[in-house]
Parts: structure tokens; sequence; C-alpha cells
């Protein structure tokens, strides 16, 4: 056979085409596939280009806007101004999952709820928010407005918001990423602009233009606002974009949550060790707040923690990437995959290819979850928990099932988790958005999900 590292694109997917587990993808089943060169994290982590040093530093820059964040949004003055959302054991949803399943859930499964993140409730809060105000520090401190050692609430002055006034700020995005830098841009006084895709939910681009931000929309999906939003901004000079595909500003805003979470445990009195193993699920879409987050628990964590990704059945672009190894160079609709999902957040055709080269062997696993089970999902977590989230938001919970399932043994083996490692497990689900959906489309979400569960 050809070597596939000779072969032409079109070579390449002719071959991946024909192999089984593409095919089930093609055919929209749910997969699951656990990456056979992943490898411990002292031989990996120089893949990422990044450093422990980067993510200290992002976190002291969100340390000095801390001020300015609790003096312009008092939802975040009980926390002094640090952006971070709870976590908690999601016990009867883990009961419910194993009668859904049918097969023993081991450990313990807990929700990491970025979802009710203030600002934006989202993932997006991270990432975005943090890139906004690293490019306002490097404007401020460049024309003398602060210096390092000032207290950052005077940023929020008329003056201040003048001097941003002058610049622009613009981002592509299906939403959630869209809010957070809509947001945050335009309470410190920049002229943003968000390119939103067709599949960007109504509310969010109402929720933007009530903040004053010109929401620019496009028939088509994600990949074509991202690129249309580039060259626009591309052509002004005091135009900053923030490019979700490529963008290390935005995987370290990411990386410190792994900080955060550390915190959180130690809190909690959780242990995270060999003898302990932590899996997180991540909601994918484009990859860089799934990527970014991976990274910061890798440099916290060690070997003890393994990621795993979670894609729509109709958007698997990052399973798809590491997979063929063709990352940024294919689209889900090289494969006839129409990238067409309820899960707005997560509706990308093609990945990003810093991310998926970056992390190929940092991420232990993908998978891949149906719209019809993303409604019943956030119908039972409502159901057992009390807490609604967006359908992109609990994409993460069927990955304890992945990892568990007797279909995976040599995934196990291949990772050296016992049993008794098992028992001792915790499942981190990451779920990224929800708490900001209007009532009225939670409860018609709700109402969807319970008609699958009746069936």
């Amino acid at each position: 056979m050809q070597n596939l590292e000779s072969m032409s694109l079109d070579e390449s997917l002719a071959y991946w085409r024909d192999q089984p587990l593409v095919g089930d993808l093609m055919a929209l089943k749910e997969v699951g596939w656990f990456n056979p060169a992943v490898a411990p994290v002292a031989m990996a982590l120089g893949d990422v280009g990044l450093t422990l040093a980067d993510v200290e530093d992002a976190s002291a820059r969100l340390a000095r806007f801390a001020p300015y964040l609790a003096t312009v949004f008092p939802e975040t003055a009980a926390t002094q101004g640090i952006i971070e959302s709870p976590v908690q054991p999601v016990d009867a949803m883990q009961e419910a999952l194993a009668q859904r399943y049918g097969i023993p859930l081991p450990g313990q499964m807990w929700l990491k709820m970025d979802s009710h993140l203030p600002i934006s409730g989202s993932i997006k809060a991270r990432g975005g928010i943090y890139e906004v105000l690293k490019h306002a520090e490097d404007l401020a401190l460049s024309a003398g407005l602060i210096q390092l050692g000032d207290n950052y609430a005077r940023l929020a002055a008329p003056e201040m918001r003048a001097h941003f006034g002058k610049h622009s700020i613009a981002v592509g995005s299906t939403g959630n990423l869209g809010l957070s830098i809509g947001i945050m841009s335009a309470r410190l006084g920049f002229s943003v602009t968000v390119h939103m895709s067709a599949d960007a939910r109504q509310w969010k681009k109402d929720k933007l233009r009530a903040h004053g931000v010109n929401v620019v929309e496009y028939a088509s999906d994600y990949g074509t606002a991202v690129t249309e939003g580039r060259r626009l901004a591309q052509q002004d000079p005091c135009c900053h974009f923030v490019d979700d595909e490529n963008s290390q500003d935005l995987f370290l805003g990411y990386a410190v949550a792994a900080f955060r979470l550390k915190a959180q445990f130690d809190a909690e009195g959780i242990a995270v060790d060999a003898a302990h193993p932590l899996f997180v699920y991540l909601p994918c879409g484009v990859g860089g707040g799934p990527g970014g987050v991976a990274f910061g628990l890798k440099l916290v964590f060690g070997d003890a923690v393994h990621c795993i990704f979670a894609e729509p059945t109709h958007s698997p672009c990052m399973l798809l990437g590491v997979m063929t190894g063709l990352h940024e160079a294919i689209s889900v609709r090289d494969f006839g995959i129409d990238n067409v999902t309820a899960a707005d957040g997560l509706a990308v055709g093609r990945p990003s290819g810093f991310v998926g080269r970056a992390m190929q062997r940092l991420i232990d696993g993908y998978y891949t979850v149906s719209d019809e089970e993303l409604f019943a999902l956030l119908a039972l977590m409502a159901q057992t928990e009390g807490i609604n989230l967006e359908p992109s938001a609990v994409a993460g919970v069927p990955g304890i099932m992945h990892v568990l399932a007797p279909s995976q043994e040599a995934y196990r083996q291949r990772g050296n988790l016992a049993p008794g490692q098992l028992e001792n497990a915790l499942h981190l689900v990451w779920a990224t958005g929800g708490s900001m959906v209007p009532a009225e489309e939670m409860q018609a979400y709700l109402a969807k999900g319970r008609r699958v569960l009746d069936t």
C-alpha cells in the first residue's frame, strides 16, 4: 500500500473514506476513538510550543484586571473580579446514566459549570475575555496610560474608554465566543464587530446588539464567518482580529482554568494522582477552548488526567483531523457530513490546525454524540440535578460511558487503568454554556428532550 504521507490530499481522502470508523462517521453514527499516539506528558508537552510560565503569565494578567472587572461587572464583585465557575458532584445524573446505558459506571461524576460563568455564561468567558483584556493592556501600556503596578480599575475612566474607542476588535463566531468578545470589548469602549454564522442563535445576536455590538450575519457556516471576518479586519490597521482557529492568547486564557480547578479540588479534599485518575470530557468545536483547558490540565495534573473531546455526529472535525493527520486541510464536508447541528457552539466543519497538532499526543480520545441524545441528556440533567444546560454543553456527559464501555478494554489496558483505579476515578463533565439561554427557548429544549426520553 502507498505510504499515507506520500499521498496527495485527494488520495488521502479516498483512503480514509474506505476506513470502517470513517464510514460510521459518514453515516452519522455515534462513535468513540481512543488515540493510540497518546504519549506521556513529559514527552508530548513540547509539541504545544507554550509553557507553564506562559499560563502563569496569563493568570497574573487576569489578576491585574480583577479590580476593573469587579468595578464594571457587579456580578463579579463577590469573587473580587475573578471570573470562575463552581464544580459539584452529580450523583443522581451518574445513576441515571448507568441505567440509560446499561453498564456499571464506577467512580464519581462531577460537573464543571462554565455554563454559569459570569458576564457571558459560557466557557468562552475564559479565553475570549482574556484575549480582549490582554489587547487592552497592550494598548494602554504602549500609550503610557497605565503601568503594571497600577490599580486597573482606572481603565473604567471615560478617557480610557475614549482611547480604546479609537480601536476596533472583530471575531467570527457561532455564538458564545462572539458573546464574550462582544460584551467585554464594548464595555472597554472598543468598536466591535462579531461575524456570526447561520447556526448562531437569534437571542445571542440580539444580546450582542443590545450591548452596542455590530453583528454581521452570514447564510453559511462558521468557516465563512471566520474567513470573511479575518479578511475585513486585515484591511483596518487599528482592528484586532480574535482568531479562534490560531490564537495562542485564547488558548492561554482557557488554560488558566486548570489552576482554578486544582484549587477547587484541594478545597474539596479531592486527590488527583495515579491511584485517583481524573477523566475530563470537553465539548469541542474548532478546538481552542477544550485544547487550552486540556493543556492546562496536563501541566497541573500530568499523566493522572485523561482528556477526551466530544463532538456532534454532524460536526466531527477534530476527530477527523487528528485521526487522519490532515488537520485543517480537511473539512467534514469532504466526507459528505453536513455540519448542521443543534449544538450551535460545536457547529464547526474544519478544526484548528494549531490545536490539533499541539495536542495530538495529549488527548486520549474523541467521540461523537447525536443531536437527539444531546436533547435527551439536557432533559435528564434538569430532571436529576435541576441544572439547565444548552445542547452543546451536555456533549461531555456520555464520556464516562465511552471510557468504561466493555468495548474499550484495549484503551484501558493501554493506559494501565486497572479496575481499582477506575473505582477511585473522578469523571468531570465540562459544561460549556446554558445559563443565559432565554427561559422560553430553554423550555423548548427541555420539552424536546423529554420527548426523546419518553420514546
